[in-house]
């Protein structure tokens, strides 16, 4: 019914776009964005400062690959001056929204595309399309921010200097955030950097930081785990000796204490390490609100539970 509702009213966003687009006076108030996830909001109001006013459509614990847009969402995607979003097709069905939003003249912008290919995870259950979870590579996030930065600049020509600076300041942060994950996961053996979760979003994060992922559904949560599939990762885990597991905030943790019981079944001693943000960000006033606070309590998460 949602999806219905929204076929129904796209038409009415698109006859609007090219007259908010053209005739808006943005040197007079801040620039109205739309962002589909916290990770993408928090990026955007980091390069736009005071010049953005940032309303993100999915909020803390929210799985962006099964997020059905309300009539709501359809009204603030109208108001809004430009539409950041993940890209990837992180968003699901969404994705086909912006694409047609974006051809009706309306600003629209998957921050991530602008990434080389060869920097992208492509797996194999996904058949020649790429894995979204980019913001877990710091390194790539850092690429992503350079895309905000020039498509603000591209529709507020005459505030380029200030999103210039606030890239520049954000990236020292991105830089030391890298070098901050970098250096826990040094406290860590290499043969205790095993790191077992909900779903598959984990891969550009042991990439980049030399962790072995596994996740008990895909790289989407639209995948089902079966139970041959717990099984399958119990017997890892005690092959591997793995001694922690963990729950993510997006997904519910019935699966995960699933695999936990049949290790634990099998003569294993495996607990829950703690709570992962995956796909979202934490609530707006605890410290993993923010895409650098989310990234710092996840490595501490892993590293105290692994150590």
């Amino acid at each position: 019914m949602r999806w219905f509702a929204l076929a129904i009213l796209l038409p009415l966003v698109a006859a609007c776009t090219q007259n908010a687009v053209q005739t808006g006076d943005l040197a007079g108030r801040p620039i109205r964005v739309v962002a589909t996830t916290g990770m993408v909001a928090d990026l955007v109001e980091n390069i736009g400062g005071e010049r953005v006013e940032v309303a993100a459509l999915m909020g803390p614990g929210v799985d962006p690959h099964l997020y059905k847009p309300t009539a709501g969402d359809v009204r603030r995607l109208e108001a809004a001056d430009v539409i950041f979003y993940n890209g990837l097709e992180l968003e699901g069905r969404m994705t086909d929204t912006f694409v047609k939003l974006a051809r009706s003249g309306k600003p629209t912008v998957a921050v991530t595309e602008d990434l080389p290919e060869a920097a992208l995870r492509e797996p194999d259950e996904f058949e020649g399309k790429y894995d979204p979870h980019v913001w877990f590579d710091v390194t790539l996030w850092r690429e992503a921010a350079k895309t905000v930065a020039r498509q603000l600049s591209r529709l507020d020509p005459a505030s380029a200097d200030v999103y210039a600076g606030n890239l520049a300041t954000y990236d020292a942060m991105l830089v030391e955030l890298h070098r901050y994950v970098e250096d826990q996961t040094a406290t860590l053996p290499p043969s205790a950097r095993v790191l077992v979760t909900a779903h598959d979003a984990f891969g550009y994060f042991g990439a980049r930081y030399g962790f072995e992922v596994r996740g008990l559904q895909g790289v989407s949560t639209a995948t089902e785990a079966s139970a041959a599939d717990v099984r399958d990762l119990a017997a890892f885990l005690c092959a591997r000796g793995v001694k922690a597991i963990f729950v993510e905030t997006s997904v519910a943790p019935a699966t995960v204490e699933a695999v936990r019981r049949a290790a634990n079944a099998n003569g294993c001693a495996v607990t829950l390490g703690g709570e992962l943000y995956s796909d979202a960000l934490g609530p707006a006033e605890t410290p993993a609100g923010t895409y650098i606070g989310m990234v710092r309590a996840n490595i501490d998460t892993i590293v105290r539970a692994l150590r």
